[in-house]
Parts: C-alpha cells; sequence; structure tokens
C-alpha cells in the first residue's frame, strides 16, 4: 500500500494517460460529477468560461485537447495540501512537422475520498501559446 498523497497519484495518473493517449484510464480517474477548467476562465475551446462538468463533457474535452495532442508533460514541483494537490509543470505538444508549443502551468488536482478526481484546473497563458502557434501561422 503506497503512502503517496491522493492528489499526487491522481496527477501522475492523469499525467501519464494523457501522454499515452488512454482516453478510458485517463476519464476512469475522475468523478462522476467531476469539473475540468483547462483553462480557468474563457478560451476557444471553452468561450464561457464555465469549465467541463460530469464525465461526458470532460469525454469532450479530451476529444478537443488531449486526444489530438502529442503531449510530453513534465512536472517540476508537487505542493500536496488537504485534498488537493498543486503542480507546477510544462506540457509539450509536438504537432508534427517541427511545430511544438511549450506551456508553463500551474494545475490544481482535487481529489474526493475515493481519490478520484473532483476538481482539476489548469492556469496558464492563453496568450502565450497563441503567441507560439502563430510563429507557425497556426490561429487558437
Amino acid at each position: 500500500m503506497s503512502n503517496e498523497h491522493p492528489a499526487v497519484t491522481a496527477n501522475k495518473n492523469s499525467m501519464a494517460n494523457a501522454m499515452a493517449g488512454n482516453k478510458e484510464g485517463w476519464l476512469a480517474l475522475f468523478a462522476d460529477d467531476a469539473a475540468v477548467y483547462d483553462p480557468v476562465g474563457p478560451s476557444p475551446h471553452d468561450p464561457e468560461g464555465k469549465g467541463f462538468h460530469g464525465k461526458e463533457e470532460i469525454s469532450n474535452f479530451w476529444d478537443m485537447m488531449i486526444g489530438p495532442a502529442n503531449l510530453t508533460i513534465v512536472p517540476h514541483k508537487r505542493y500536496p495540501c488537504g485534498n488537493t494537490c498543486a503542480v507546477a509543470m510544462t506540457a509539450v505538444n509536438n504537432m508534427g512537422r517541427g511545430i511544438k508549443t511549450h506551456i508553463e502551468m500551474i494545475a490544481v488536482y482535487e481529489v474526493n475520498s475515493e481519490g478520484k478526481i473532483k476538481v482539476m484546473k489548469a492556469y496558464w497563458d492563453l496568450d502565450k501559446l497563441r503567441e507560439q502557434l502563430q510563429q507557425f501561422g497556426i490561429s487558437y
């Protein structure tokens, strides 16, 4: 039995499944009533900034953002506290044809008593991603 903080375990498993392209494994980490805010606030894939709530919407988020990506996620520091863990990390998306984006972020994972992700919030700069994509003639 592991003594690892449950939110740290959730973060590690989330990153591993995202990098492996394992949608089913990734979705299984979430509680049925979970919410994902990635990024927090309005974005092209979440214009109202309301987040994605419940497994169906979170599955749609995967299909828009994680599934099409070729991700490498590098955690730099984890800060477990209570039923949460804040993680400083970098996500690199290798889009092919020499196109790569690098997003530095803070992600906060909140888990329930079963260790399932209840809320995941990712804080990252949308303008910095747009600047990177514009270099390749891609608008987002």
